[in-house]
């Protein structure tokens, strides 16, 4: 009976939190925002301060789904690692719906790339593009402009290599467009292993449908993998980026197997 009673908790908790989210979102943009445009001009700080914004926001919503009991998070360690870092791009594998959540909650100045639909979704366009975050763009040269951009600038560059959400074989098959950009722009990789379990909210999983148990959300990073060795001269970046995606796909399947 008290199993059941926790279940029917975390579900409504799970509904609740995706419209906090939601409306958050739109508080963000039509109150949080405007006003941090009226005291900084700058457009670069202001930028820098609403990504602060959205890292503090973020981090509340962390702790919100915690005290719920939808998640129990293990981030302290990657914490302490990732805020080591800038100007390099963070590589993740994709397991849960909360992955880009934890991690932007987690990296000062964290940028990332926003898949189209987000640009159009009436929560969420207002910060993506006050945040400044680079639109998945068709054209392949303004995502490396934007892209070495960024990282220029010491932005942390969060990138999915999988391109989607881990299917639910667990399976992982990497993409090349972190790789492609790795190289174009000449910046060092840090993997982050996100481990989730039970699994919760992937791809193609509706939101109510959640685990019986509370699931354990993990973030671990790893050392840098230096892309130089990827970017030899006497081959094309196509082959470098199709061996330096191997060694990403297979150290997180690696990652992953330890684990389990």
């Amino acid at each position: 009976m008290l199993n059941s009673v926790n279940y029917t908790w975390r579900l409504v908790a799970t509904g609740i939190s995706f419209i906090i989210f939601g409306v958050g979102g739109i508080f963000l943009t039509l109150i949080v925002f405007p006003v941090v445009s009226l005291f900084v001009r700058c457009s670069v700080r202001r930028k820098l301060v609403v990504r602060k914004v959205i890292q503090l926001t973020f981090r509340l919503f962390l702790e919100m789904v915690s005290f719920f009991g939808i998640f129990a998070f293990d981030l302290t360690g990657a914490k302490n690692e990732l805020s080591n870092y800038s100007g390099k791009i963070i590589v993740a594998n994709h397991p849960s719906l909360i992955d880009i959540v934890a991690l932007i909650a987690l990296l000062p100045n964290a940028d990332c790339i926003v898949k189209r639909e987000l640009w159009s979704n009436p929560f969420l366009r207002g910060v993506v593009s006050t945040a400044g975050y680079i639109k998945n763009s068709e054209n392949i040269e303004q995502l490396f402009n934007a892209c070495e951009s960024s990282l220029q600038s010491g932005s942390s560059l969060i990138i999915f290599p999988e391109g989607t959400r881990t299917k639910t074989d667990g399976r992982i098959n990497m993409q090349r467009g972190a790789s492609n950009i790795a190289l174009k722009c000449e910046k060092d990789l840090v993997p982050v292993t996100i481990r989730c379990n039970p699994t919760t909210l992937t791809k193609n999983e509706p939101w109510y449908r959640i685990p019986k148990e509370k699931a354990n959300f993990s973030l671990s990073v790893g050392g840098i993998i230096e892309v130089e060795a990827f970017n030899e001269k006497h081959q094309s970046r196509s082959i470098g980026a199709r061996k330096l995606t191997k060694y990403i796909e297979a150290y997180f399947t690696e990652e992953l197997r330890n684990y389990a």
